[in-house]
C-alpha cells in the first residue's frame, strides 16, 4: 500500500504500549496508512460493553444510523460495527441477510486512497458506506450528510464515532476549528463516542513534522486549550454542546480514553 499523503514513504512500525504514533514521517491530517497495525481495532472495541447498541435505543423499530468520522482505512469501523451489531470476528462474509436493519453506518475520511482500501476491503459493502471528506469543508460536508440522511429520511445520526480524530482537527484548525468540530458533532448526532488524543501525542506530531524539516503545524504555538484533553473535550461538549457525559469506557493500554456523550435535547 502506498504511503499517505505527506508521508516520507516508510512504513509505519508496531507500537509499544504507551506511544503516541509511529515513525512513519508525517502524516499532517493523521492519516497514516496502516493505522490499524499500531493501534489496533481490538483496544478500543474489547473496552465497550456488549449490548451497547440495545441498551442505548432499547425501542428502536428502524435501523439506526451511524457516522465514523476520521475513519483511515477502515479496520475500527468494520470492529465496531460486529461489535455493536453483535457480529463475532471472522463471522462468515457476505454480510447476514437484514445486517443494515440494525445499523448503517457511513464513515469519512480526507484521504482518498484510504477511503480506496476501506471500499475494496469491507465485508459489510450493504451495512458500511465508505466516502472521502473533509469534514471540515462545510461547502462539501453539508450537501453530502443531507444527501446520505435524506436516503433513510432522517435529519441526524443516532451515533457517531470520533476516534483519535480531535487533535487532527485541533493542530491543523486550530482552537476555532476545535470547537466548530465538537459542536457540529453534537448537532448532528444523539450519541457520540470520543476519544481524544492526550497533550503528549500533540508534541509528538509536531516533533514528528519538524523533524522532516516541514516546519510546525501552524496554530501549534498559539493553542490556549491544552493540557487534559479529555478533560477539555467533556468540558466543551457539555458546557458548550448541549451535550452530557454518560459512561467513559476506560483507557486504552495506549491511555486513551474512550467517552460516550448524549445529547441533552434527545
Amino acid at each position: 500500500s502506498r504511503p499517505a499523503r505527506g508521508s516520507t514513504g516508510k512504513m509505519a512500525a508496531p507500537m509499544g504500549r504507551g506511544s503516541c504514533g509511529p515513525e512513519p514521517g508525517a502524516a499532517p491530517y493523521g492519516n497514516f496508512p496502516n493505522y490499524s497495525r499500531f493501534h489496533p481495532p481490538e483496544g478500543r472495541v474489547s473496552l465497550l460493553p456488549q449490548g451497547l447498541l440495545r441498551s442505548l435505543f432499547p425501542a428502536a423499530t428502524r435501523p439506526l444510523l451511524g457516522l465514523d468520522v476520521g475513519c483511515n482505512s477502515g479496520e475500527l469501523s468494520v470492529a465496531l460495527y460486529q461489535h455493536l451489531v453483535g457480529l463475532q470476528e471472522g463471522d462468515p462474509s457476505p454480510e447476514p441477510p437484514g445486517a443494515g436493519k440494525e445499523l448503517n453506518l457511513l464513515c469519512c475520511d480526507i484521504d482518498p486512497e484510504l477511503i480506496r482500501r476501506a471500499q475494496q476491503s469491507s465485508p459489510f459493502p450493504a451495512s458500511i458506506s465508505f466516502a472521502s471528506l473533509d469534514i471540515m469543508d462545510s461547502g462539501a460536508r453539508e450537501p453530502f450528510l443531507s444527501s446520505y440522511l435524506q436516503r433513510f429520511g432522517r435529519s441526524s445520526f443516532d451515533i457517531g464515532f470520533c476516534m483519535s480524530v480531535t487533535m487532527w482537527i485541533h493542530l491543523n484548525h486550530g482552537d476555532r476549528g476545535l470547537l466548530e468540530f465538537l459542536a457540529l458533532l453534537a448537532s448532528l448526532c444523539t450519541f457520540l463516542l470520543v476519544e481524544p488524543q492526550p497533550w503528549r501525542c500533540y508534541r509528538a506530531a509536531a516533533r514528528r513534522l519538524r523533524r522532516l524539516g516541514r516546519g510546525d503545524f501552524e496554530h501549534f504555538r498559539s493553542l490556549r486549550i491544552n493540557g487534559d484533553m479529555a478533560e477539555s473535550v467533556t468540558r466543551i461538549l457539555t458546557q458548550e454542546c448541549a451535550m452530557e457525559l454518560v459512561c467513559s469506557f476506560g483507557s486504552t493500554s495506549w491511555d486513551r480514553s474512550l467517552l460516550l456523550f448524549k445529547s441533552t435535547g434527545a
